[in-house]
């Protein structure tokens, strides 16, 4: 819980949500969001990196309307807050920088695969993938929670998904951190606003690790076309858009980039947020210990509370209005969802983790809009399994060192978290 005498000193014009060393605590970003909330829910951010700025929208209700309404506000001018001509983001466009029927086109490449009815099957898999998992981390009895349980266990199912061998696992993980942590200097091969960064302007994340995933990528497409494969990799190379138009060798990669990427680091960084949450509120620990049956509800708790992905941006295609503030055309308008998860006016007590809050209207995948995270129901299904098989097996977990954050007002990641664990 943010610190309220601090939050109270913070004014809206000191707030900065572009720098990434603000987000380094795990507390002064909710005490920027609360501020913005109450006194400026629409506010102008300056970028000291030489971006033109950006407006941040703070409340649940607005970022609902903004992300619902992608003919005022687009993705296609970019998603991140990275600054992008026309070429760039024709080159780098993905499934996430596209809106309409080419985004709807697109979706339905995989959509099947990730239906709550297709990752069902999944079940028998992930409890099996759990138990090895937690029987090889747990026998340790204190261990970085996030390399041997939260980051092995989604980026395994990825490698089933895309029928990869095992041994890559640790490829797929390392590609994952140095893409999308490319404002933390332990994970980046260049930092984002580094002048060495503009030799990779072209490429996901400005990142050189970009082109391993493509080329590792490209091989699979490779051996996989013309087959007869239901994995993620020959969906891509043997099916054609319903909108008719067939994927180009870039929209592959890309395509192929944002599996890799997302279907490890969101899933990875949710499934630490929630047990650290549960190591603070051991209460809440013994509550699920008592009653399983309670873990759908507590899921959507866990995604609330870890919120693993600050911001998703977007553009305004013409002059408008959020929240009564007018937004020019071309402006950057970032939805800050880990803010709208906080919202007071939506969340009775919002600080406090209740394993059995309901309602819960979470903003987590981006509730109702037309880029509505594709694996939320594979991601739920994890955190589920997950949990069923680690709550009952122990009877006491706390910290063994301090945890270590992520350098990103994107991803809202733990690189590290050392705990001690007590069996039953």
């Amino acid at each position: 819980m943010p610190d309220d005498t601090a939050a109270a000193d913070l004014s809206a014009a000191a707030v900065d949500l572009s720098d990434a060393d603000n987000f380094l605590d795990g507390e002064t970003p909710w005490r920027m969001f609360d501020v913005l909330r109450r006194t400026e829910p629409v506010h102008w951010n300056p970028e000291a990196d030489g971006g033109r700025g950006f407006w941040s929208v703070t409340r649940h209700a607005d970022i609902l309307a903004v992300d619902r309404d992608q003919a005022t506000f687009t993705s296609e001018k970019f998603v991140n807050l990275e600054e992008v001509d026309e070429r760039q983001a024709a080159i780098r466009r993905s499934m996430l920088e596209t809106d309409g029927p080419r985004h709807l086109a697109l979706r339905r490449v995989l959509s099947r695969e990730f239906t709550p009815r297709a990752v069902a099957g999944y079940a028998t898999f992930l409890r099996g993938l759990t138990a090895r998992t937690l029987d090889a981390a747990l026998a340790k009895g204190t261990f970085d929670f996030v390399k041997e349980i939260a980051a092995d266990f989604p980026i395994n199912v990825l490698a089933r998904m895309l029928d990869v061998p095992d041994d890559d696992t640790e490829r797929l993980i390392d590609w994952g951190n140095r893409i999308i942590a490319n404002t933390d200097p332990d994970y980046a091969d260049v930092l984002l606003h580094s002048e060495e960064s503009e030799q990779y302007r072209d490429l996901p994340f400005r990142s050189p690790a970009s082109l391993e995933v493509f080329e590792y990528g490209r091989e699979l497409a490779a051996k996989r076309r013309g087959g007869e494969g239901t994995d993620l990799v020959s969906r891509l190379v043997n099916q054609t858009p319903v909108d008719g138009e067939p994927l180009s060798e870039r929209d592959f990669d890309n395509y192929f980039l944002l599996l890799v990427v997302a279907g490890n680091e969101t899933t990875r960084h949710a499934i630490t947020h929630s047990m650290r949450a549960l190591i603070d509120h051991p209460e809440q620990a013994d509550r699920l210990r008592a009653d399983l049956d309670l873990m759908p509800t507590a899921v959507e708790e866990f995604l609330r509370w870890a919120s693993p992905v600050y911001h998703f941006r977007r553009t305004a295609t013409c002059d408008a209005e959020v929240n009564g503030t007018a937004v020019r055309e071309g402006d950057k308008v970032v939805l800050w969802f880990a803010s709208g998860n906080r919202d007071e006016d939506v969340f009775a007590d919002p600080y406090r983790f209740d394993v059995g809050r309901t309602p819960n209207d979470h903003i987590t995948f981006g509730k109702g809009s037309p880029h509505f995270c594709l694996g939320a129901a594979l991601a739920r299904l994890e955190m589920r399994i997950m949990f069923e098989e680690l709550l009952p097996r122990l009877s006491g977990i706390s910290l063994a060192g301090d945890v270590r954050r992520v350098r990103s007002n994107f991803v809202n990641g733990v690189k590290e978290m050392p705990v001690t664990v007590t069996l039953v």
